[in-house]
């Protein structure tokens, strides 16, 4: 169970706030199940709003520098306003749901670094709005990822890092304001390309999977990028050998050196 102070008191005698999580690992197109406690401080005071949501630190390039940025792809109101009485407390349970398209940050158990998303808290007093720290989920890969995944994993890919980029793939279902790209090494038998950038974008129903290969120069040219991409149903991956599939692609792509 995850457990964090999100607010301070607000004010003299103010309110303070805590949620709870009853569960931190979540997937895509899934639900944070969690419930948030206000203890009332010394004085009654009137909550104008409450609302939860997920946030994600994503990089902004800007010119020849990069910043992050924390940008908030879901909220939910909890309820309307209410008074809260002196030392009362006041406790609401919440369902938040995942969008599909939530980039994850984990992968067979293991944390993704840079990878920072979790459930936010705002609470609004008396035309005062504060919010809370970020309180970290678990977003694990749907099966159909796990398997494109595991398919670079037996070509002999090896991980390299994750980030969360703001900006939007083109030719592709996304609807949030920034992607996901998880990078990989590539093996020897793929000796003209050097790293593979893979990127999920996913709804209710099937999913983009976008693959960035970044080309090795030739004797008389320079690295290139070269694209691919091809959709996945969520209910019937099943039915391809992914391995094979991608072994195809990236063998026509990055087989043999680009001498010419």
């Amino acid at each position: 169970m995850g457990f964090k102070k999100l607010l301070a008191s607000l004010g003299a005698g103010g309110a303070s706030v805590e949620t709870v999580l009853t569960e931190v690992n979540v997937v895509p197109g899934g639900v944070v199940q969690g419930e948030v406690r206000i203890q009332g401080g010394s004085v009654d005071q009137e909550i104008e709003g409450l609302s939860v949501g997920l946030q994600a630190r994503v990089e902004v390039e800007g010119g020849d520098q990069e910043t992050k940025q924390d940008i908030e792809f879901t909220r939910q109101q909890l309820g309307g306003a209410f008074q809260l009485q002196a030392n009362q407390v006041y406790t609401v349970p919440f369902g938040l749901e995942v969008p599909w398209e939530t980039p994850v940050t984990m992968i067979d158990g293991t944390a993704l670094r840079g990878m920072n998303i979790g459930v936010t808290t705002e609470l609004a007093i008396a035309r005062a709005v504060d919010s809370g720290d970020l309180d970290p989920v678990n977003v694990h890969p749907l099966p159909a990822q796990q398997a494109i995944l595991d398919a670079f994993i037996q070509l002999g890919f090896r991980f390299k890092s994750a980030d969360m980029e703001r900006g939007h793939i083109r030719g592709t279902r996304q609807k949030l304001p920034f992607y996901q790209e998880i990078e990989f090494f590539s093996p020897q038998q793929y000796r003209g390309i050097n790293q593979v950038e893979l990127s999920f974008v996913a709804d209710d129903q099937e999913m983009d999977v976008i693959l960035e290969m970044d080309k090795k120069p030739g004797l008389f040219t320079s690295g290139s990028d070269s694209y691919r991409a091809f959709k996945v149903g969520l209910a019937d991956f099943q039915g391809t050998d992914w391995a094979a599939y991608l072994n195809q692609w990236l063998s026509e792509v990055g087989g043999k050196r680009n001498w010419a």
